[in-house]
């Protein structure tokens, strides 16, 4: 089964540049936050649609993250990928939403979007269908640090090193998420899919 939520990945971007605008910034040039912020954009708003998976809000989380970075940006220790950093402060901020979003008495926003019958903003033909949708509803199930790691593992692309620096845990803990996150999904879908084959049949 090909997993494929959410907007398409962005590259990663040269670290060169990366440092070489982040270093600009430092220096009191705004034009280079603003370039870092349409190099990170893309990529930030893809992650934060699949793990709150409703587009308003992850345009607000992309906003608040990129508010913390700006403010924190000029006293970043280069130890680290500046992504790596962003993304941190990005999936905690995401974390931050669904934990808001649980104390409020409604329903998801997933569950909302899937009702309404709204795919994801850049959806390829045919998401709407019930597999698809099956699946994203499967996911967001997920507790939020297996969801992490499945989306940022199997939809971004990211590596479980990157993974791991990015939610601050051991690279072996993203792997066992992983596993343990996809045992998950083929139990909540073998229903699902086992119809989907007996239709086709």
């Amino acid at each position: 089964m090909e997993i494929c939520l959410g907007e398409p990945e962005a590259p990663m971007p040269p670290r060169g540049t990366e440092n070489e605008l982040l270093e600009g910034y430092r220096a009191g040039d705004l034009d280079a936050f603003e370039r870092l912020y349409e190099m990170h954009a893309p990529r930030m708003k893809s992650i934060a649609w699949n793990l709150l998976g409703n587009a308003g809000d992850a345009e607000d989380a992309v906003q608040e993250a990129f508010l913390k970075i700006y403010r924190g940006a000029k006293t970043f220790r280069a130890g680290a990928a500046f992504s790596t950093w962003t993304y941190r402060i990005l999936v905690n901020t995401c974390y931050d939403a669904l934990r808001r979003r649980k104390s409020r008495p409604v329903a998801s926003s997933l569950d909302a979007d899937l009702a309404a019958g709204r795919g994801t903003p850049a959806a390829p033909p045919g998401a709407d269908h019930p597999l698809r949708l099956a699946l994203e509803k499967a996911v967001a199930r997920l507790h939020p640090r297996h969801r992490a790691v499945f989306l940022l593992f199997a939809v971004e692309g990211l590596t479980h090193g990157e993974i791991g620096r990015i939610l601050g845990i051991p690279e072996g803990t993203s792997k066992t998420f992983l596993f343990e996150a996809k045992k998950k999904l083929q139990r909540w879908l073998k229903p699902q899919v086992s119809g989907e084959r007996v239709a086709a049949s």
